[in-house]
């Protein structure tokens, strides 16, 4: 027990340094929010992320919060999460290859009251980190001088949320979660030349999130047969203004003589604008049979859309402007299709009770680049649950998985990611009495 407790407060104060890093190094996480997060645990990302169908009485499923209604009595349930990813870039004939390696998710869940789960974590929502930098002659310049574009950016918001499932009816459950939603992001593009004389012209975008975020989710399970049920599962995520306070710095900088010249926006007097996150509307559907083999398919919709970007945009030979504008965001779709087997989950055998896994995803862009869509996004997963056991505990499951994801489009960068995906669960009887011999 000391050693799942200090593994647990370990990762518990790793938390907050790893969250200061980026989970990220594609240069995509530099258009919109960045980067889109799974909203996955463990045990769903070895199935792609799906969930939405899913209730477990193991595991904590934060994808819809109306799971919460399944877990166990008399447990405390504690899972946390860590990935590492190799990513190798290719435009036309250059590759590029980068790693890292990142805090994922810390959760926690429990039976508050017959028919009631809770539950509570810190997960990320969005994810910034890049660097990179392209040079080229200047068009027609006789002395053939050179100018340099540098492109970096990092940071992200995250999101501490709460959450509630409730069974009011045989077979329907319902939840929410409320998330308070924080985080900051730098993206920095830098234009300098070769030559001296001419001023390194930067730009900076700044943002700094603090706002909140309510998910509603629903399940509804009808029992086929004596061994078969049929799961749907609902959630809606509430768009709204998330404030950020965008703003952007214009930096010439001489270097013959040191000196800077600031230009700041929104300008003095001016109102300070506000980042939006969409409407989300999500549906799934889960396949159970005798508890042993389980198949899912998800959809998710993100409404971006309507979700209006900031945006500096130059008008005549002087007017400038910064201010929200709607055309950078396109409506985001994706489907997920996975299973799980697991021949038994109580079985005297090890092999008998570990989790097998496997998923599928493709996703459209949520952003435009330059007037083209960005990005597609196809992913394929398996994954492990591997049973921990003990003469102190036999609940606890180690998660496992690993992931293939390619974002590309025509024209732009392709990335092809490899990750290893590890979540630790550590289930607990708690709050039964212990027999003292």
């Amino acid at each position: 027990m000391k050693r799942y407790l200090s593994a647990v407060v370990a990762m518990a104060m790793s938390c907050g340094v790893a969250y200061a890093q980026s989970g990220t190094n594609s240069p995509y996480s530099q258009y919109g929010l960045g980067i889109l997060s799974d909203q996955a645990a463990g045990f769903n990302r070895g199935m792609n992320g799906l969930g939405l169908g899913f209730h477990e009485h193991n595991q904590v499923n934060f994808s819809n919060p109306a799971s919460y209604a399944a877990l166990d009595s008399l447990t405390f349930i504690f899972d946390a999460g860590v990935s590492g990813q190799i990513t190798s870039f290719k435009e036309g004939g250059n590759r590029k290859n980068a790693q890292n390696a990142d805090f994922e998710y810390v959760v926690a869940g429990f039976r508050a009251f017959k028919h009631l789960g809770v539950s509570f974590g810190l997960i990320p929502f969005t994810n910034i980190g890049y660097s990179y930098a392209s040079t080229q002659t200047i068009s027609g310049d006789v002395d053939k001088r050179k100018s340099t574009n540098t492109y970096s950016g990092n940071g992200g918001i995250h999101q501490v949320y709460v959450g509630l499932g409730w069974q009011p009816l045989n077979g329907l459950s319902v939840g929410v979660n409320g998330s308070y939603l924080y985080g900051d992001y730098t993206k920095t593009v830098t234009n300098s030349y070769s030559d001296s004389y001419v001023n390194t012209l930067t730009k900076q975008y700044t943002a700094d999130v603090r706002s909140y975020k309510v998910d509603l989710g629903l399940q509804y399970t009808a029992r086929l047969t004596k061994k078969d049920q049929l799961t749907l599962g609902l959630t809606y995520g509430l768009g709204h203004k998330i404030g950020g306070k965008p703003t952007m710095e214009i930096i010439s900088n001489n270097s013959q003589s040191g000196v800077a010249d600031t230009t700041r926006f929104p300008q003095e007097g001016q109102a300070n604008l506000d980042l939006e996150i969409p409407t989300t509307l999500g549906a799934g559907l889960m396949f159970d049979h005798d508890h042993a083999f389980k198949v899912g398919l998800d959809y998710n919709l993100q409404k971006w859309g309507g979700v209006k970007a900031p945006s500096y945009e130059t008008s005549g030979s002087s007017t400038t402007d910064f201010f929200m504008k709607k055309g950078f965001y396109k409506d985001r779709h994706k489907f997920t299709l996975g299973a799980e087997i697991c021949p038994q989950e109580y079985g005297m055998r090890f092999w008998q009770r570990v989790h097998y896994r496997a998923g599928l995803s493709y996703a459209t862009p949520y952003y435009i680049i330059n007037g083209n869509d960005g990005p597609k996004e196809i992913s394929a997963s398996v994954g492990f649950g591997f049973p921990i056991a003990n003469k102190w505990n036999n609940r606890s499951l180690l998660n496992i998985s690993c992931q293939w994801v390619q974002q590309s489009a025509k024209n732009f960068i392709t990335e092809n990611t490899f990750r290893i995906n590890i979540g630790l669960t550590f289930n607990e009887r708690w709050f039964a009495k212990w027999k003292v011999e």
